[in-house]
């Protein structure tokens, strides 16, 4: 087997891709449906945004806390849980967005139920996180860990481009109600095989209290210029170049391509990044990675602007590939440069942290994104958004030069 394919070799983390397959399928086509649904029913912009925020907020505020139980738990025990309560939040949602049940309820209550579930979910992100991130970490050989971004992130891009393609045009022609027993169905699969997978006992015992516990991964990151120094980058401009809560209006108003159109729209971005992803399987972006990074931000910069100006759908739609491609070179890099840095006692703990700054800067950069939206319209948001993350990355440049020349073997915790 060519090195392409070196982190396939292991089985455990062949089985944790394919849990994760299932579950971001599932998980993806909740969001867009959900998101457009909310849309559907009370035209607000705002709430499109505070959509995202929900989620977020128990995303962050419990971050650290789940890192410190990762760090202490059975992995896959965790996980199975975590599936667990998602599960019954989509059943939740399935069964009050009935039309036989919502006679009994009006829409401002029903909105107020999926905004709690979906503020559930995030309780269930703010764990996911951590426990993803260390199984996926110690099913791989250090010397794999490049090859398995790749491969994990193709499987996370695969799930988001079927998940929403799927999901709108289940939705578009048999309604809600059909795209959510699809999604039940997609995380009971997630759940069965998470079952395969091995146990991962802990390998940190923890002999101070919770809080200094914390403030020990707290530290390390802030102390490591480098890993800082990719999550400020990605935080800023994924909360400034963040579009996809706009993207209902965009295929509902400006685009004017319906529910099915917004699925297209949402899964061009992940085929993009699934593209790149598999390319980087065979031509590494690591010899250079902090060259790399920059430019693959500024391409993605530029590819929001681009789209936010676009009136022709199709040409929207390779805008979206593009920034999707783009973005995935970030992940990447991103994720190998916190692979190398940290230590195996430290990975829950420190991948809460990053989750604080990166995977929780999608749903604000979104509030933000319908804030802007709200008050100087759809268009000039995006925009003005774009032209932000390009001078993030112009200032991150300059601030980082001495990166620039380093090679992936230059990656190590005293930088």
């Amino acid at each position: 087997m060519s090195e392409s394919f070196a982190a396939l070799r292991c089985r455990d983390f062949r089985v944790y891709i394919g849990t994760r397959l299932f579950f971001t399928f599932a998980y993806q086509m909740q969001t867009v449906i959900t998101g457009f649904y909310i849309y559907h029913l009370t035209e607000s912009v705002f709430l499109l945004g505070l959509f995202g925020l929900f989620e977020a907020v128990p995303a962050i505020t419990i971050a650290l806390y789940g890192g410190y139980i990762a760090d202490k738990s059975e992995k896959r025990k965790m996980l199975l849980w975590i599936y667990t309560a998602v599960l019954f939040c989509s059943l939740v949602l399935l069964c009050v967005t009935m039309t036989s049940v919502q006679v009994f309820i009006s829409t401002a209550v029903l909105i107020k139920i999926i905004f709690f579930l979906v503020f559930c979910n995030g309780i269930a992100r703010a764990f996911l996180g951590p426990a993803n991130f260390t199984i996926y970490t110690e099913s791989l050989p250090k010397e794999a860990y490049a090859n398995g971004n790749s491969w994990n992130s193709t499987v996370r891009q695969t799930g988001s481009i079927l998940g929403p393609a799927v999901g709108g045009i289940v939705y578009g022609y048999f309604g809600i109600t059909a795209a959510l027993v699809l999604i039940v169905l997609f995380i009971l699969m997630a759940l069965i095989t998470a079952c395969f997978l091995n146990k991962y006992p802990p390998v940190f015992t923890p002999k101070e209290n919770f809080w200094k516990s914390l403030a020990v991964g707290i530290q390390f990151v802030f102390r490591n210029k480098m890993m800082l120094g990719a999550m400020s980058l990605d935080l800023f401009a994924v909360f400034f170049g963040g579009f996809v809560a706009l993207l209902p209006v965009f295929a509902n108003d400006i685009l004017k391509v319906g529910p099915q159109g917004l699925g297209l729209m949402r899964a061009s971005t992940s085929t993009g990044a699934i593209l790149v992803m598999l390319l980087m399987t065979k031509y590494s972006p690591m010899h250079k990675p902090w060259r790399n990074l920059l430019l693959a931000i500024t391409g993605f910069g530029l590819s929001i602007i681009c789209f936010g100006i676009s009136k022709n759908f199709y040409l929207s739609l390779f805008l979206l590939f593009a920034s999707g491609g783009f973005d995935s070179v970030n992940m990447l890099i991103r994720g190998t440069i916190m692979q190398l840095l940290t230590p195996d006692t430290m990975r829950g703990r420190v991948s809460a942290v990053t989750s604080m700054f990166i995977d929780s800067s999608n749903e604000i950069g979104d509030f933000e994104s319908g804030t802007v939206a709200g008050l100087i319209g759809t268009v000039p948001a995006v925009v003005v958004g774009g032209c932000i993350t390009l001078t993030v990355v112009g200032i991150t440049y300059c601030k980082t030069k001495k990166y620039m020349s380093f090679s992936i073997g230059d990656i190590h915790p005293e930088i």
